[in-house]
Order: C-alpha cells, then sequence, then structure tokens
C-alpha cells in the first residue's frame, strides 16, 4: 500500500505546479460530488417525494372539505321537502275538487229526496193534463273542476270529461249521474206556460236538456219536456 502512495507521490511531485493544482482540484470536485450524491442528493429526492405527498394530501383534503360541504348542505335541507310539496300539491286538488262539490251540492237530488221532488214536479196547474211520464235511464258523468266557469248553477260549474281521457297528473274527477225525466203535457198554451213558471221557482233544481210544443186544436196544445236532475247516485228513487 505505501509503495503504490509512494509511485503515485513521485508521479505527483514530477509534474509542473500547474498540473499539481488542476489535479487537487480535480481530487476536490470528485470528493464534493461522491459527498453530494451521498448525502445532499439522497436528501433532495426524500424533499421532492416528501413534496409530492404534501400535495397529494393537500389535493385529499381539498376533496373531502368540498364532500363536507355537500353533506353539510344536504344536511342543512329539509329531507321531506319533496315529500311535503307532493301532500301540498294533493291537498291543492283536493280543494279544488271540494270547491267543486260545493259548487253542485245546491244541484244534487239524492234518491230519498227524488221522492218529494216528484211530488211537487207532478203537482200540475189547473187545466193541464198528464200524458205520459217516462224514466230516462240513469247515465254517469265525471267532473273535474272548470276554473273558467263563472256560472256556478248547476253542471256548467264542472267540466264533463270521458274517463278513457283521464291521466295521472288530472285532478281526481267527480263521478254523479245523471236521471232523466219525460213529461208529455196537454193544455192551453197559458196554462203550460204557468206550469213551466212553477217548476223554475221549486227548491229543486231539474235541468232542461229538450222541449217541443205543439199546438194540436185550438186551445189545446201537447208539450213534450225532458228535464235531468243530478245525483252521486245511480238509484233514482229511495226508499
Amino acid at each position: 500500500m505505501n509503495e503504490f502512495w509512494q509511485r503515485y507521490s513521485e508521479k505527483f511531485q514530477a509534474i509542473t505546479t500547474r498540473e499539481q493544482m488542476l489535479v487537487l482540484m480535480s481530487g476536490a470536485i470528485a470528493i464534493t460530488f461522491i459527498l453530494f450524491s451521498l448525502f445532499v442528493d439522497a436528501n433532495l429526492v426524500r424533499s421532492n417525494v416528501f413534496t409530492k405527498d404534501i400535495a397529494q394530501l393537500e389535493a385529499d383534503m381539498r376533496a373531502k372539505a368540498q364532500t363536507i360541504d355537500i353533506f353539510q348542505q344536504a344536511l342543512s335541507e329539509d329531507p321531506n321537502k319533496t315529500v311535503t310539496e307532493q301532500i301540498s300539491q294533493y291537498e291543492s286538488k283536493l280543494g279544488q275538487v271540494d270547491v267543486a262539490l260545493l259548487s253542485l251540492t245546491s244541484d244534487l237530488i239524492d234518491p230519498i229526496q227524488m221522492r218529494f221532488a216528484l211530488i211537487d214536479l207532478l203537482k200540475l196547474q189547473k187545466g193541464v193534463s198528464l200524458l205520459t211520464f217516462d224514466v230516462i235511464a240513469a247515465q254517469p258523468i265525471s267532473l273535474v273542476p272548470n276554473s273558467n266557469t263563472t256560472d256556478s248553477n248547476g253542471p256548467e260549474a264542472a267540466q264533463a270529461v270521458n274517463n278513457n281521457e283521464a291521466t295521472s297528473n288530472e285532478i281526481p274527477s267527480l263521478t254523479l249521474y245523471k236521471h232523466g225525466i219525460k213529461l208529455t203535457l196537454s193544455g192551453s198554451y197559458f196554462q203550460l206556460r204557468d206550469y213551466l213558471s212553477m217548476l223554475e221557482q221549486l227548491k229543486w233544481t231539474f235541468f232542461w236538456h229538450k222541449f217541443d210544443y205543439k199546438l194540436k186544436e185550438y186551445p189545446q196544445s201537447v208539450l213534450e219536456v225532458e228535464l235531468y236532475s243530478l245525483s252521486t247516485k245511480r238509484e233514482f228513487i229511495g226508499v
């Protein structure tokens, strides 16, 4: 080992001063590079790793913060909001149905009331004779509230629709029954007129459907009248 250093020492002594300086500088640089590689470079690598880890953690924290904001916003809202809105919509629809029912209540004649209504209906004026009396089979009709209707009397307070046209998003339909009555009366013009005036003053609501007046032999005339009433029951007359 000593011989190795002795040989290289002699070679170093044999070169010029300038060359000796270059060798020393090269050795110092090499030693510095080795030390840098062993210590500083390793620390730089670890620092870069830590920097990347910190950046990843910051990104994760931002994502979690956004998730927390979303959860907090969800918690601040009423979880029953959708259900409450649906209930409110249904209550509104039911309210409209109630309004339609109230507007029609005064026009409805139930089967029990129909007995008394017919008694009043058949109280004929003097000189008026009843030739025929026919009952027309009940016809079901479906009604929905009509917000554009200004007349609250009779079926004009609601709009008739076909059951096949009903859809799930419409206001629930109301089913009523139309009971028709056909009268054939005989009498003079003025007697029949007075009888019709009496009908219009009854507390029972009948709607005109058909009116046919014929003069047979003066002063006798024949009047065919079709009337109808509304009821929630299919039966015409109750016990």
